[in-house]
Parts: C-alpha cells; structure tokens; sequence
C-alpha cells in the first residue's frame, strides 16, 4: 500500500461550484504524501463564481490542506492556469516559497520529459469562441444538477453512482469525436516540445495510454469522476479514484507503519499528547474564509 507518492497531480476542482468534491479531495490529500502536487487548472471556478457560484468553507479547507502540506512535508506545488481560473493572467508567473504559480511546465522525472498544461489552450472552441464556451459551461452545469437529481433516486433505491454527463458525452458522436481529435492534439503537441508525454486535465475524461508512442496522461476531474494521476519514485503513473480507495485499509497500514519505525511513509494516526503545553500553543492561529 503506497501513500508517499513523488508527484501527484489533480484538475477541475471547480471550487466555488455546487458540484465540486471539495471535502473529497482534501480527505484525499490528507491520506498521501509527496515531494510535488501540480493543480493542473480549473481550481478555481472563477466563471461560475462571477455568476451565481458561492464560496464555502470547504472550499477554504481545500487550500487549508495544500498549505499543511507546505509546511509539514516541504512539498512543492505548482498551480498552473486553467479557463475557469484564467483570472491568473494578471499575477503570472508568481512564486512564493514553495507555491509556484504559472501557465504550463516541463517536468522531467527518470529521464522523461512530460508537457504539463491544462489544455484549454488547445480547445478551439475555447480560445476563439468563448461565447459558445460558455454556453456550453450553462449546459454542463445543468447536466450536473439534473445528475444529482438522478443520484438522489439512485441512492434511495441502492443503486450505484450513475454519472449522466459523461453517459451523454459517450452516446454523443461529435463529443466521441471531439474528445479524440483533443488527445491526438496534445500528444502531437508533446512531441513537438521534444517531450516524452503530457499531462492535462480539462476535458473531465481520466486516461493513462499511449498516443503515437507518446504517453498521454490526464487526471480526471473532482466534479465527477474525482481521481488524481499519482507517480511513484521509479516514474511509474497510475490513476487514482477516490471511490475506490480503501481509506481503512490505509489508516490500518499507517499504524502499523507508525508503530514499526516507518511513520515517514505515511501520515502519523495519533495525535501528540503533551502535559506541558507551552502559552503560544493555547490559542493557535486559524485560517479563515
């Protein structure tokens, strides 16, 4: 059971959305550990909360996370620039201490090079008609209040999660057809940068193949599908979905982990016990929305 990962990487969170998977994907990132965490665009909804999105306090709690994991494991992140969130324009590039914030990156890892970049940026319809665009976010937004509807029901009758806009987008030719010009695209743009893969995002269509002998790499989305791409330190990517994830399975191996001398691997379980608690340590500082 690994929990320490070198790089994981996530997109289209979405946050300020009713739909997004916020206290998901932090309990998420709660359990696993790692040198670099990219937030590959679409974090924040910044269209939606232009218009009738709202920002809740899970939504703080997410950045809450990401910030812990700054300061108690060193890990680096890297938030790069996404349609939804394109209100970075005006602050890139931008780095503080161990948060860089940027359009794309190259990352190399085991004598590979990955393209790293939301995708958007490929997407024709985005870039040049942004009118329809939009459209097409009202659209997808109403698929996914029409989706809890149907889960809703779902739920009370015992059946599992059913999810409609991506049923919608398989039966759809032109979304079919769409979705695989969008991978051809990237891999062709990949190679194009002298780079061994891509990773992306936007699309909400978790993947992991070859593309042309170019690996073609996308995390998914925290809307819907709610996985991660996560790299482990002999390069090796795999797809994580939180749904399947054993949580007790992986609380059960970070105690055993603790108690064997190993707790550097996992997130220790016990909360530090102290007699002596020092004045500062009383009333601690709290982040707040």
């Amino acid at each position: 059971m690994k929990t320490h990962f070198k790089t994981i990487v996530v997109s289209d969170v979405h946050l300020g959305t009713r739909g997004s998977k916020a206290k998901e994907i932090a309990r998420f990132l709660k359990q696993y550990r790692c040198e670099n965490l990219i937030l590959n665009g679409d974090i924040i909804d910044g269209w939606q909360l232009k218009k009738s999105g709202t920002w809740k306090r899970k939504h703080t709690r997410f950045f809450n996370r990401i910030l812990k994991m700054i300061e108690n494991h060193q890990t680096k992140v890297y938030y790069l620039r996404g349609n939804h969130d394109d209100f970075l324009d005006q602050i890139l590039p931008l780095q503080i201490g161990n948060l860089s914030i940027q359009t794309d990156m190259i990352y190399e890892s085991q004598g590979k090079k990955y393209f790293i970049t939301h995708g958007d940026i490929f997407d024709s319809i985005t870039t040049n008609l942004r009118w329809i665009a939009y459209l097409g976010d009202v659209g997808y937004t109403f698929l996914l209040w029409l989706n809890r509807i149907v889960n809703h029901y779902r739920f009370k009758r015992g059946l599992p999660y059913f999810s409609l806009s991506q049923y919608v987008k398989s039966k759809v030719k032109s979304a079919v057809s769409y979705i695989d010009e969008y991978e051809k695209e990237l891999a062709k743009m990949a190679r194009a940068k002298g780079c061994d893969g891509i990773i992306c995002g936007h699309i909400h269509k978790a993947e992991n193949r070859e593309i042309d002998k170019v690996h073609y790499l996308n995390s998914g989305d925290w809307v819907e599908t709610m996985s991660a791409l996560a790299e482990d330190h002999e390069g090796n990517w795999q797809l994580i979905y939180y749904n399947e994830i054993d949580f007790k399975e992986i609380r059960d191996h970070q105690i055993i982990s603790f108690f064997e001398g190993g707790s550097e691997e996992g997130i220790i379980p016990l909360r530090q016990v102290s007699f002596e608690n020092k004045k500062d340590d009383l009333n601690p500082p709290a982040f707040r929305s």
